[in-house]
């Protein structure tokens, strides 16, 4: 059986969460926008950079992310 490569969408910067744009067993391509933060009144969609499947979301809108927080994992 082949182990999952478990892909981790980490936050870059401290921000608040304003939207999560997927939800657990979503698809995701390359390009697709799985959240939206605001920091310094900015908004900052992050960009999924692998395709795969939405396992487990580490956020909620409202919540306030540290740089290296984990957004998304993807399998």
């Amino acid at each position: 059986m082949a182990r999952e490569q478990v892909v981790e969408i980490r936050a870059e910067m401290v921000a608040n969460v304003l939207s999560v744009d997927v939800e657990v067993g979503a698809a995701v391509a390359v390009g697709d926008t799985v959240a939206l933060l605001e920091s310094m009144k900015m908004e900052i969609p992050v960009i999924a950079e692998h395709p795969g499947t939405v396992r487990s979301l580490g956020v909620a809108p409202g919540d306030v992310v540290q740089e290296g927080d984990l957004l998304v994992e993807l399998v």
